[in-house]
């Protein structure tokens, strides 16, 4: 067993089974704390690995935003789960061409990792950085805030139909093996549907309806704009998505606690609503594929291969297939902007209607 796997059976051993929440966040912070999980040697990839072009997109979207904002003298650009720091990196560079963007960027990494952190550091060498455990540490005043393949690592829960009601699932032992466990709730959540064939699942993760929660109250209040980009899809739905990815392969969700990547599909549908509960305005989701068309990738994909030999042209543009394909991450990822309530519509949205 891992370090973090023993841990949680010596609890289990002594308490019962755990929440999956719990399991979840102990296995997370494990996990990320390794360091370098990402890219072909690490568990899997994400878009700002895949192609800068992903990265340059998002600078000029955020520079473009800035300049709705009304080009504050001072804001706020906040990443959150900045992984090795590309996407920082390569928005920096494309956004240095917008004068003032740059001199006005206050530069803010919501990272736990201290592992991730040095990579970062690495990543965006002369830039000045600081680094925060959450949101609520961040400086108050207009923000541009980015969370790509964020809020899909945050922990879950999971409730299971049975024959009257739900039961949520916690995480036990049999036979030195973790096993979900069925624990009946005499108060699942209000918005689980009453009519559900026995057996199945509904995932909820308050955590993300939290952050987003947190995160629309201070954009409605000071300014700004957050861009918001996972796997996931607009609910509600039945359905289990937890999954673990090790070396690139699925793997057995509570197999190597710690050593695998653990992650769940993101249901917008409650985010979205609790962004306008919180006086903010939300623009999507839109499908990532659908997003990345209207920023331009297409032209940038044919400037960067412009007089590349064509094995190198073959490359980038098989990676801008794979960002935008239907059949590669284009309709699997969504992407959703929450922004103050007098923002004029940003840039790769359209007004719903």
């Amino acid at each position: 067993m891992t370090p973090v796997a023993s841990a949680l059976a010596a609890r289990i051993a002594k308490d019962g089974p755990l929440p999956l929440p719990e399991v979840m966040s102990a296995v997370s912070n494990a996990y990320y704390a390794q360091g370098d999980v990402f890219g072909r040697g690490g568990d899997f990839v994400t878009a700002p690995e895949i192609s800068q072009v992903f990265g340059e997109l998002i600078g000029l979207w955020c520079a473009i935003t800035w300049e709705a904002l009304g080009k504050p003298a001072t804001f706020h650009l906040v990443e959150c789960g900045p992984g090795r720091g590309s996407l920082m990196a390569d928005l920096l560079r494309a956004s240095a061409r917008v004068a003032g963007f740059r001199d006005a960027a206050k530069i803010h990494l919501v990272e736990r990792s201290a592992a991730l952190r040095a990579r970062q550091k690495a990543a965006l060498n002369g830039n000045d950085v600081a680094w925060h455990d959450s949101l609520e540490t961040v400086p108050r005043g207009p923000m541009i805030l980015l969370a790509n393949e964020f809020l899909d690592a945050l922990p879950i829960r999971q409730f299971v139909r049975q024959e009257r009601d739900w039961a949520e699932r916690h995480v036990g032992l049999e036979k030195d093996a973790f096993v979900f466990v069925p624990i009946p709730d005499p108060a699942p959540p209000a918005n689980l549907p009453a009519e559900a064939p026995v057996g199945a699942v509904a995932e909820v993760c308050d955590v993300a309806i939290a952050f987003v929660d947190a995160l629309a109250r201070r954009i409605a209040a000071d300014g700004g704009a957050a861009l918001l980009i996972d796997y996931g899809y607009n609910g509600p739905a039945l359905g289990e998505t937890l999954q673990a990815v090790k070396q690139h392969k699925y793997h057995p969700v509570l197999g190597d606690l710690g050593d695998a990547d653990l992650t769940a599909h993101v249901d917008f549908g409650p985010l979205v609503q609790a962004a306008k509960t919180a006086g903010a305005q939300v623009f999507g989701p839109e499908n990532q594929g659908t997003f990345l068309a209207r920023l331009g990738i297409g032209v940038r994909t044919a400037q960067l291969a412009r007089g590349k030999h064509a094995a190198k042209a073959a490359e980038i543009a098989a990676a801008t297939r794979r960002l935008t394909a239907p059949d590669g991450m284009g309709l699997l990822l969504k992407v959703m902007c929450v922004a103050h309530p007098s923002a004029p519509l940003p840039d790769g949205f359209v007004h719903d209607g």
